[in-house]
C-alpha cells in the first residue's frame, strides 16, 4: 500500500466529517419547526371549533327561546260517525231496449236523443194504415158469420116445431143445432181476428214503459222496422231512484248484518273518485248471499234518491256506510295529531303561551276529524301548524283573534280576512 495514498484518505475524512454533522443537526431542526407549526395549526383549528361551536349553541338556545308562530284549535264535544268504505259502481234498477211490436216503416219518431221521458210517453209510431185495413176485413167477415149464425137460430126454431109434430126425423132437428155451434164458433175467430187487428193498431204506438232517460237513438224515421230485429230503436235507463253496488270486507259484516236484522236503516253516502265531494245520500237495501272468494269481500246494493240526477249509471263511487255513531266524544281535527314509536300525542298549548306535549288515545276519525278516547278534554287548545319548529315547553304564539288560520271549536277558520275578528261561519 502506497503511504501517501493512504495519508490522503484518511486528510479527506477528516475534513468531510465536520460538515456532515454540520447538516444533519439542520434538519433535525427544520422538523421541530415543522412540528411545532403543526402543532399551533391544530391548536387554533381546535380552538376555532369550540368557538364555533359555542356560537352555535347559543344560537340554537336563543332560537329555542324564540316563540313560535303556530295555527291552534279547540277540542270540542261532539257527535263521531263511524263509517265503512267501499268501491262501488252505479247500477240503474231498470233498463229496457224499445223495440217494435209489428212490422212497418217507422212512420214517426217522438223523442229526442237524452230525453228524460215519463211511463206512456209517445216515443215512435209505426204506420197504422195496414193494420187498419185488417181490421176492416175482420168486421167484414164476423158480420157475415154473424148473419148465417142468425139463419141457424131461426132454422132451429122451426126444427123445433116441425120436431114436435113428428113431421121430421130427431137427426135432422141434432144437425142443426151442430151447425148453430157452428156458426157461433165461426164468430168467435172473427172477434178474436178483430181484437188482434185492434191490438196491432195500439202497437204502432210505442210509449214509454217506465220513466226514465232515453239514450242515443238507434233507427232513423222513414225506416223498415221488425219484431225480430237485434237492435231496437233506442235504449232508456231509469234513474230516480237509482243503486249502487259496492264491495265490504268480510270482517266488517257481522256488525252491518247486526243492524240490518234489527231494521235499523243504515245511511249510505256516496262520494267521487277523491272522496272529497259527497255526491249523493241514500239507505242500504240489501246484501249478496255469498262472499267473494278472490277478494274476500261481500256485495252490497244502496238505493238513492238520485233527484238531481248526480249518479250515472256504471259511474265508479266511494261509498261511506255509516254503521254506528258515538255521542259526546272529544273531537280535534286530524292535522293535529302526532304520532311517535310510544304512540300519538298532541301539543296542547298551555298558561303563558308554552306548549305541553300529551299523549292521547285515538278512536275511529272521519275526513278532518278525530276522536280522542282519553288524554284531552273539550275547550284545551291544540296545535294543528308549526308543530316541526316546537317541543315540550317551546314558546308559541297563538293566531290574534281575527287572523286568518285560526280555529273554533268545529275547526272552521275565524274571522278570516274580517277586520273586526268576529267568528265567521263554520265550514
Amino acid at each position: 500500500m502506497n503511504p501517501q495514498a493512504t495519508a490522503n484518505q484518511q486528510s479527506e475524512i477528516d475534513a468531510a466529517a465536520p460538515g456532515g454533522q454540520k447538516r444533519k443537526s439542520r434538519a433535525w431542526l427544520w422538523v421541530l419547526v415543522l412540528c411545532l407549526l403543526g402543532g399551533g395549526a391544530y391548536y387554533l383549528s381546535r380552538g376555532s371549533a369550540q368557538q364555533a361551536q359555542q356560537a352555535k349553541n347559543k344560537a340554537d338556545a336563543a332560537k329555542g327561546a324564540r316563540a313560535v308562530p303556530v295555527v291552534t284549535a279547540l277540542a270540542r264535544r261532539g257527535d263521531m260517525g263511524i263509517f265503512l268504505d267501499g268501491l262501488g259502481s252505479v247500477v240503474a234498477l231498470n233498463t229496457v231496449t224499445i223495440r217494435t211490436r209489428v212490422d212497418g216503416q217507422l212512420d214517426k219518431v217522438a223523442f229526442a236523443e237524452g230525453q228524460l221521458v215519463k211511463e206512456g210517453d209517445l216515443l215512435a209510431q209505426i204506420d197504422p194504415r195496414p193494420f187498419a185495413v185488417q181490421l176492416e176485413q175482420a168486421e167484414g167477415q164476423m158480420a157475415h158469420d154473424q148473419a148465417l149464425l142468425k139463419n141457424a137460430n131461426i132454422d132451429v126454431e122451426r126444427y123445433k116445431v116441425l120436431y114436435a109434430q113428428d113431421s121430421i126425423p130427431k137427426q135432422q132437428l141434432d144437425t142443426q143445432f151442430a151447425l148453430v155451434n157452428q156458426f157461433e164458433g165461426t164468430v168467435k175467430s172473427d172477434q178474436a181476428a178483430i181484437d188482434t187487428a185492434k191490438l196491432q193498431l195500439v202497437y204502432c204506438k210505442i210509449t214509454a214503459p217506465l220513466t226514465g232517460r232515453l239514450g242515443l237513438r238507434l233507427v232513423d224515421q222513414g225506416n223498415m222496422v221488425h219484431a225480430t230485429d237485434a237492435t231496437g230503436l233506442a235504449v232508456i235507463t231509469q234513474l230516480q231512484p237509482i243503486a249502487v253496488l259496492f264491495n265490504i270486507a268480510e270482517d266488517s259484516i257481522p256488525q252491518v248484518l247486526q243492524k240490518l236484522r234489527a231494521g235499523v236503516k243504515l245511511r249510505a253516502d256516496a262520494y267521487d273518485h277523491d272522496k272529497k265531494n259527497k255526491l249523493a245520500t241514500g239507505e242500504l237495501l240489501t246484501t249478496d248471499n255469498q262472499i267473494d272468494q278472490n277478494s274476500g269481500t261481500l256485495r252490497f246494493k244502496a238505493i238513492f234518491p238520485n233527484e238531481d240526477n248526480s249518479l250515472f249509471p256504471y259511474q265508479f263511487v266511494n261509498v261511506k256506510l255509516l254503521i254506528d255513531t258515538k255521542r259526546g266524544t272529544v273531537l280535534i281535527p286530524t292535522a293535529a295529531v302526532q304520532r311517535s314509536p310510544n304512540g300519538t300525542y298532541v301539543y296542547v298549548v298551555k298558561a303563558g303561551n308554552t306548549v305541553e306535549v300529551r299523549e292521547i288515545t285515538l278512536g275511529p276519525a272521519a275526513g278532518d276529524e278525530a276522536s280522542v278516547a282519553s288524554g284531552l278534554a273539550p275547550g284545551e287548545t291544540v296545535v294543528i301548524e308549526g308543530v316541526d319548529k316546537l317541543q315540550n315547553g317551546s314558546k308559541v304564539i297563538p293566531p290574534k283573534a281575527g287572523a286568518a288560520g285560526g280555529k273554533d271549536e268545529a275547526g272552521s277558520k275565524k274571522g278570516a280576512g274580517r277586520p273586526d275578528g268576529k267568528q265567521g261561519k263554520g265550514e
